[in-house]
C-alpha cells in the first residue's frame, strides 16, 4: 500500500532539528495541559521555561505555531496508529473496519484524556490549521488506498467513481475525526466503528 508521507507543516523558525525548539514545545505541552491553551500568552511560556519571549520568536513566530506543532505531534500518532491497524489486516474489508475502530479510539484517546489540550485540538479545527489539514488530506489517502485495492481484489464494486466514494466514506468518518464533532458522539463511540463500518461495507460489495 502506498505510503503518504506524515509530515506535518506547522510555522516555526530555525532549525528543524533545533533542541531549544523541542524544550519550547515540551515546556509549551506541560503549560498548557495545566493552564489551557487559550489562557496562556507566550510571556506565559517564557516566565516558565526560563527565555525572554524575544528569544522564543526566534524558533515559533506566534503562539498558535507552537500550539500547531503540538497538535502536529499529536495528529501524527493517531495517524501512526491507523496506519498501524491497518496493515494488521489481509484484506481490504478488514483493513476499512480496522481504520474506522482506529481513527476513534486513537482520537478519544489523544484529545481527550487531556481536557486542557482540547483546547488546542478544538482551536486546530476551528480555524483549520495547517497541522489538520494535512492529517485529513493523509487519512483521505489511506482511505482511497484501500478502496483501490479492494477494487483490485474484487472485494468492492467499481461502477461509483472512486473520488466519489471516497469522499462519502470520509464523511461517515468525519464526525470521529474532528474533536468539535467527536465530543457530542461520546454514546456512540463504543458501537459507531463496528456499525458505519459494516454499512460502509454492505455499500461496496461488488
Amino acid at each position: 500500500m502506498k505510503k503518504t508521507s506524515t509530515t506535518y507543516p506547522a510555522s516555526a523558525r530555525g532549525p528543524a532539528d533545533h533542541e531549544v525548539r523541542n524544550q519550547i514545545v515540551v515546556a509549551a505541552k506541560e503549560h498548557f495541559s495545566r493552564y489551557g491553551y487559550e489562557k496562556t500568552t507566550v510571556s506565559d511560556l517564557a516566565k516558565v521555561i526560563g527565555f525572554s519571549k524575544a528569544y522564543i520568536y526566534k524558533f515559533f513566530e506566534s503562539k498558535q505555531a507552537i500550539g500547531e506543532m503540538i497538535c502536529a505531534n499529536c495528529l501524527g500518532e493517531i495517524e501512526t496508529e491507523v496506519r498501524a491497524a491497518v496493515d494488521q489486516a489481509d484484506r481490504p474489508p478488514e483493513k476499512l473496519r480496522r481504520m474506522f475502530k482506529a481513527i476513534v479510539e486513537s482520537s478519544l484517546r489523544l484529545f481527550f484524556q487531556d481536557r486542557k489540550l482540547y483546547e488546542i485540538a478544538a482551536s486546530a479545527a476551528t480555524e483549520r490549521w495547517q497541522a489538520t489539514l494535512a492529517y485529513e488530506e493523509h487519512i483521505q489517502a489511506l482511505l482511497q488506498d484501500i478502496l483501490q485495492e479492494g477494487r483490485q481484489s474484487g472485494d468492492f464494486e467499481r461502477k461509483t467513481p472512486l473520488d466519489e466514494t471516497a469522499r462519502a466514506i470520509y464523511l461517515v468518518m468525519h464526525p470521529y475525526l474532528n474533536p468539535l464533532l467527536l465530543q457530542h458522539s461520546f454514546d456512540y463511540t463504543e458501537v459507531a466503528p463496528a456499525l458505519l463500518s459494516s454499512l460502509v461495507l454492505r455499500s461496496l460489495s461488488p
